[in-house]
């Protein structure tokens, strides 16, 4: 790929909202920095980001809220944040302003610079697969191009006449399309020949309060008519570590004793035979690193009945690599996943489909194949990185529009 020659030396904003995008932001970042060497990169980012020499104007944490309550009480200082940030990047004129994720807040500043004439760009479609579909167009009047990690998604937005490129998943580039396990296995110190099992009920302490007694119970009766497991249990912080350890106390003395760890959740799942696990992205990572599992989830019974009174859900399989398989034609009602959710996440029902999975060895191969042929479809560009395609992405955007808006403003 060929650099844009030096000369040109673009201002381009980027803001992201949490630690998750700030890691995709200093990915991208990289990335732009190779077709645009010379350029400044401003806006809102987290450390990583600073490090590849971003110029943060807001601390990242500002924006980093989780739960309907805590942003309320943070709303006024919110909107003041997003009204200087709008009229700053006004003033700036940047050559693209790129919203990482964080869709509540970025969305809204997208739009009205959008509508100042400035280039948008969403990168990381929300979840139009899976419920409220016609948030599509809503996207499009806030970003002149979204950058879509799935690749069933442009085709969504293409129905609502939005601009959208499926760049791939940045998770894609980060496991080997051949998983070692053997590595994994001896970084953790657990024995070659073992059955192993890990189990991940969730990263937040909601989750694992929901489902982390169904989930041990589980691990507990699969390591009774399996002699020799081994079960492996990261924990996401410290604070969830302590949590795991008072769940476990409650079973009695001569259950299986789990490894814990902290973090190497990757590790872990790539040294085990079967996951147990949580609905969510640890599903996604489990299928890159080419790993079986049982997908189990809870939520309030009263969420539950509004979700389906309200029929928000536009799908009827829960887990990603469900999802991704009926997305990439393997079948419209394939099921690579057992999944077993609300009032079916029961200790039993885990414990009896992760049993099935551990005594069908034909059974676990097909799947590993299956999730193989699925890394490779979330890979846009097999010779490059995701980064790398969005960066692409955002270029052609750039280029395409006449007379650019130039450096200025903010010194």
């Amino acid at each position: 790929m060929s650099s844009v020659a030096s000369t040109e030396s673009p201002l381009i904003a980027l803001l992201a909202g949490e630690d998750s995008g700030d890691q995709l932001g200093a990915d991208l970042l990289v990335a732009l920095r190779k077709r645009y060497p010379d350029a400044r990169f401003v806006g809102i980012g987290g450390r990583r980001m600073q490090a590849q020499g971003f110029e943060s104007w807001y601390d990242i944490r500002e924006l980093s809220l989780f739960g309907f309550a805590e942003v309320v009480s943070h709303l006024p200082r919110l909107l003041r944040l997003r009204k200087e940030l709008v009229a700053r990047l006004l003033a700036a004129k940047p050559a693209a302003v790129i919203g990482i994720d964080a869709p509540d807040f970025n969305l809204g500043v997208e739009q009205r610079l959008k509508q100042a004439g400035l280039r948008t760009v969403h990168y990381v479609s929300p979840s139009v697969w899976a419920w409220r579909e016609h948030r599509a167009e809503k996207i499009g009047r806030s970003a002149d191009r979204v950058l879509c990690l799935f690749p069933m998604e442009p085709a969504i937005y293409a129905r609502h006449g939005v601009d959208a490129r499926f760049t791939g998943h940045p998770l894609a580039d980060r496991f080997p399309l051949v998983s070692d396990r053997a590595a994994a296995r001896e970084a953790l110190q657990l024995p070659q020949d073992a059955p192993v099992l890990a189990v991940l009920p969730g990263s937040r302490v909601s989750e694992l309060a929901r489902l982390g007694e169904p989930f041990l119970d589980a691990a507990r009766r699969v390591a009774s008519a399996l002699p020799g497991l081994r079960v492996v249990v990261p924990a996401a912080n410290p604070r969830m570590l302590e949590q795991l350890r008072a769940l476990l106390a409650r079973f009695p003395q001569d259950a299986v004793a789990p490894l814990l760890l902290y973090g190497h959740a990757h590790e872990a799942m790539q040294a085990a035979d079967v996951v147990l696990l949580a609905s969510g992205t640890a599903t996604l990572e489990a299928m890159l690193a080419k790993r079986p599992m049982v997908v189990g989830y809870r939520v309030s019974p009263a969420s539950y009945r509004v979700a389906k009174l309200l029929r928000m859900l536009k799908t009827d399989v829960y887990a990603l690599p469900n999802i991704l398989a009926r997305a990439c034609g393997m079948g419209e009602r394939v099921m690579l996943v057992p999944e077993l959710m609300q009032d079916d996440c029961t200790a039993a029902k885990l414990a009896d489909a992760t049993l099935a999975l551990f005594n069908d060895s034909e059974r676990r191969g097909a799947i590993v194949a299956a999730f193989e042929q699925l890394h490779r479809a979330l890979r846009a560009d097999l010779d490059g990185s995701a980064a790398d395609a969005a960066a692409g992405a955002i270029g052609e955007l750039m280029q395409h529009e006449s007379s650019p808006p130039s450096l200025g403003g903010e010194a």
